[in-house]
């Protein structure tokens, strides 16, 4: 049986962010189940680079898999690798630099699904970066987004990102110079940065905000300060045994003992019904994404079943 090479190109070719969202709300639910399996992600480092890797189970899918990238001070190389259950033989190898930011994305318009209110219409977006895109364009995919006030530090690139934006998702994109006022106000707020501190003040969300964290994927970055993380009603993560390993957004809060490991919760749980997504129109609700290869094999199962549909 031939290997299918799939690449950066034909992987945007097969897939959208609607379907990508599909792939992962099941993901989520088949965890719940005990039919998939994750294993977080681990770093090797040498000078000049980092070879991140993570694997998974899908039981559901008939695939086990895993990812593995490296980063270096000029770039990054993504790989995503499906092998059959049944026979171990390797069925695709796929280019996975945008995957990762269709899936990502697609994380947190699941926790949006669930957690935001249903008629939540204003987004304020921090980052103006490929994974802020995929961002927006989740949230516009399951919320009937009305506005949205984009902040990054470069006044250039913010610009840039509400004018394709606004194209992109059909709808009204600012750009903001204050960052509080990116934050205030809003239904919904997304945190997409490669900060290592808190981007906004977290006194100025408004009660009701459903918040998606995506950016600092390591102990020592914080995109979020601890008023936020200590008014959020629930918290919610994509593995909590990652969000150990690499959550900053979460550690100044925990060494105050304001929060707590134990009053956390897995998205699992939310998308098989278990917890409730929210409690009252009031709650702050806190989505913390890190990212899990069970997702990136879930999507390659889809784009392997889409590509052989095409042929």
């Amino acid at each position: 049986m031939s290997i299918l090479h799939v690449s950066e190109d034909q992987v945007r070719e097969l897939i959208d962010m609607p379907a990508a969202i599909d792939v992962v709300d099941e993901v989520f639910r088949q965890l719940a189940t005990g039919n998939a399996y994750n294993v977080p992600r681990t770093r090797a480092a040498a000078p000049g680079i980092v070879l991140h890797t993570m694997s998974a189970s899908a039981e559901y899918l008939g695939l086990v898999g895993w990812k593995a990238y490296t980063t270096t001070e000029q770039s990054a190389r993504f790989h995503v690798a499906a092998y059959d259950i049944a026979t171990g033989a390797m069925v695709a190898l796929i280019e996975a630099d945008y995957l990762g930011q269709l899936r990502t994305g697609a994380a947190s318009g699941v926790a949006t699904k669930y957690m935001a209110h249903a008629d939540a219409i204003t987004v304020g977006i921090f980052g103006s970066g490929l994974q802020a895109r995929t961002q927006l364009q989740a949230m516009c995919a399951v919320r009937n987004i009305k506005y949205v006030e984009i902040y990054s530090r470069n006044e250039q690139r913010r610009d840039h990102f509400a004018q394709q934006m606004a194209a992109d998702c059909k709808t009204d994109v600012v750009a903001v110079s204050q960052p509080d006022q990116a934050a205030a106000e809003k239904d919904i707020v997304i945190c997409a940065t490669s900060s290592k501190t808190p981007v906004f003040n977290g006194t100025v969300l408004t009660p009701g905000t459903h918040l998606n964290v995506i950016g600092s994927n390591f102990l020592a970055k914080a995109e979020v300060d601890v008023a936020t993380v200590s008014r959020a009603d629930l918290i919610v993560c994509d593995s909590i045994e990652q969000c150990k390993r690499e959550a900053g957004d979460f550690v100044p809060a925990l060494d105050q003992g304001i929060i707590g490991w134990e009053r956390m919760h897995e998205l699992s749980e939310i998308a098989a019904g278990s917890v409730h997504g929210r409690s009252s129109d009031d709650d702050i609700t806190f989505f913390k994404s890190v990212g899990l290869a069970i997702e990136d094999v879930a999507m390659a199962a889809k784009i392997i079943e889409l590509a052989h549909a095409r042929h």
